[in-house]
């Protein structure tokens, strides 16, 4: 159930997961799996708290599965839109942090009043 209170932190997969180049070309779909289950065991490090964490995939990644702590959502089109949208549905009505290093995604969600964080908050390189 949705705590409208809490933090609601949505990641870029896509973006995040290309922030290291540790092979995750090779399979996009498993590397979202790492960074999932990364965020199901730690969560957002430095964030004390209640939180739904939202991991969003696109492309290979697609079709990836939630777990406890972390919903997974297959973005439709582009994940950077499908970002902007969960932003925008939540925009007023409790805190939002977007994780990701695409400057024009933090743009757009900094104009909807989300705090933004690099890919190394949930993914040390």
């Amino acid at each position: 159930m949705e705590d409208n209170a809490s933090l609601l932190v949505v990641v870029d997969a896509a973006n995040v997961v290309g922030s290291v180049p540790d092979g995750w070309w090779r399979d996009r779909r498993g590397a979202a799996e790492r960074l999932r289950d990364r965020l199901a065991a730690d969560g957002v490090p430095g964030r004390a708290g209640p939180a739904e964490v939202v991991l969003v995939v696109e492309g290979a990644a697609r079709g990836v599965d939630s777990v406890t702590g972390v919903r997974v959502e297959s973005a439709p089109g582009s994940g950077d839109d499908h970002i902007v949208e969960l932003v925008a549905r939540a925009a007023g009505d409790r805190p939002v942090l977007v994780v990701t290093a695409d400057r024009e995604l933090r743009r757009r969600v900094t104009e909807l009043g989300a705090e933004v964080a690099r890919p190394r908050t949930v993914r040390p390189g």
